[in-house]
């Protein structure tokens, strides 16, 4: 069983369907889950769709099993130069040529891997020959001092950064946070998933600060569908969208309100399908560490988010909303698979519940009259 799956999806993946290769070889996995060569197989699969992340874990998935596996080493190193983890790379794609000497796939990514790690050597050195010679501008890392006219023995500092930055960007079905902290044990990383909620904490021993970061999210994800990978510069998170709608903020908040143009019918329809809106809040507010760990009642707090959505009085698009989420939150698999389907590919326009009109053709974008169709660019 496991053998025709392997092969189905090597016939996928030579079509260029992608997506459906990686689905393949998942099953495969699943009856053998002791085959490095169907993780080497998905890690290619995994690279064509830029799931680079994915690629790592497969293989290094790969090398556990068998560690003379070469294409696992060639697998790694090249998903690791799509994350510009140029060192990891280079170690990986070494360890790949000792087994298969000779090999041009090999040496031309390293050569790739030192050119990469020179120009950054190159960067950081001219940075550290302009901060020295700067002497009247703070370099990052110092945060200045703003004093103010006022009494005697009152002074105003301006709040510290946060120990990492982090940032966002998020595909249809998912978002992904990424931390930059670089040189991190892995062991020393804590992240948990709540129904709304992200923590993180990083907690490196010797040094002073741990950090951080808790927020209440945009919206609702899948916890044990979300997952997260330590790499050498940074923490990648994945936050597995409970409902295809487009995040504005990583953060919610009830300040601000944005709307996106959706209808329930797999056609153009009057009044209220033609009209439908999700309503969305928007705001971003910054984090600092702190020195004292975070200890987080759970139950308590998904269940505080849930009296507050019941609660909350909404009306107009606010109302639509919820009025669609709870369509959604409800519905069986096929009018899930539709209202999915028909949003991702009209852009937003349109919101189908019957999987029998929609799901065997593409849904195109369908917006109101005096309105032009933009495309989302992720």
């Amino acid at each position: 069983m496991a053998s025709d799956l392997e092969k189905q999806a090597k016939e996928a993946f030579i079509d260029d369907h992608f997506e459906l290769a990686v689905d393949l070889y998942t099953k495969a996995i699943e009856i053998s889950p002791k085959n490095a060569d169907l993780y080497v197989d998905r890690a290619q699969a995994n690279i064509k769709l830029s799931n680079f992340t994915e690629a790592v874990a497969d293989a290094n998935r790969a090398i556990e099993l068998e560690p003379s596996n070469a294409k696992a080493y060639l697998r790694k190193g090249t998903a690791c130069i799509k994350l510009e983890e140029f060192e990891t790379a280079k170690a990986a794609l070494e360890k790949g040529a000792s087994l298969l000497p000779g090999d041009s796939r090999f040496t031309g990514l390293i050569k790739e891997c030192d050119q990469r790690i020179a120009e950054e050597n190159g960067d950081l050195g001219k940075l550290s020959l302009e901060t020295s010679s700067s002497t009247n501008m703070p370099t990052e890392d110092v945060q200045p001092v703003e004093i103010v006219n006022e009494p005697p023995n009152q002074v105003t500092v301006t709040p510290a950064k946060p120990k990492y930055r982090h940032e966002f960007y998020q595909k249809p079905e998912e978002v992904v946070v990424t931390i930059f902290a670089k040189g991190v044990p892995a062991d020393n990383v804590a992240v948990e998933f709540g129904e709304q909620i992200l923590s993180v904490s990083i907690d490196v021993p010797g040094e002073e600060d741990a950090y951080h970061f808790q927020a209440r999210l945009f919206g609702k994800i899948i916890p044990e569908k979300c997952r997260y990978l330590v790499l050498s510069t940074k923490v990648e998170i994945r936050l597995a969208k409970a409902e295809v709608i487009q995040w504005t903020s990583l953060e919610f908040s009830k300040e601000t309100a944005v709307t996106q143009r959706v209808s329930s019918s797999g056609r153009r329809a009057p009044e209220l399908d033609s009209c439908a809106k999700f309503a969305v809040a928007v705001s971003e507010r910054p984090t600092y560490p702190s020195s004292k760990p975070i200890r987080t009642d759970w139950d308590k707090l998904e269940a505080q988010v849930k009296k507050e959505e019941k609660e909350e009085k909404l009306d107009g698009d606010a109302a639509l909303n919820k009025f669609f989420r709870d369509i959604y939150q409800d519905a069986d698999e096929d009018t899930r698979r539709a209202m999915s389907k028909s949003f991702v590919e009209s852009h937003g326009t349109v919101l189908s519940t019957n999987w029998k009109e929609v799901g065997s053709k593409k849904v195109e974008g369908s917006p109101p009259d005096g309105m032009e169709l933009k495309k989302w660019e992720y």
